[in-house]
């Protein structure tokens, strides 16, 4: 839902009928309740390498749970642990990432910067995000192994 932008003279009404508190409110409620998602992918399909991946897609969803937009941001060249993406999903308001695999390195800088993981992921990125939004996705809470930042 679009906020309304009221002229100067709307807002001094309304600061005079002590409305403008609750207008604030309301737009801090709205804005609390689009949640985005970050996906990495190749093509549509999630990469099993969070830090080689072709791109994130970034999910914007409704609070009704309704996803309203899907971005692509390219992947940064190098390990994700070791680029700055995390600060870039944290800016953009992502909160959820649903992704193959990673190594701790990447869980921990993405868990700082306020994005929760969720690991074991495959499949059509669409399909994944729906499921997600249905309850039916769980963390796996596998790491890679091999390498430390995925």
């Amino acid at each position: 839902m679009p906020v309304q932008r009221r002229s100067a003279t709307d807002a001094e009404r309304l600061k005079r009928e002590g409305r403008v508190a609750e207008e604030r409110i309301n737009d801090q409620i709205i804005k609390e309740k689009i949640m985005k998602i970050a996906v990495p992918v190749r093509g549509n399909v999630i990469d099993d390498h969070f830090g080689h991946c072709e791109a994130y897609a970034i999910y914007t969803v409704s609070d009704d749970k309704r996803v309203e937009n899907v971005e692509t941001l390219p992947s940064p060249q190098g390990c994700g642990c070791k680029s700055n993406i995390a600060s870039v999903f944290e800016q953009m308001g992502v909160k959820v990432m649903l992704a193959g695999n990673m190594g701790n390195g990447a869980l921990n800088v993405l868990n700082s910067h306020g994005v929760e993981v969720f690991r074991g992921c495959s499949g059509d990125a669409d399909l994944v995000v729906a499921s997600y939004l249905t309850g039916k996705i769980k963390d796996s809470g596998d790491s890679c192994a091999h390498h430390d930042c995925h």
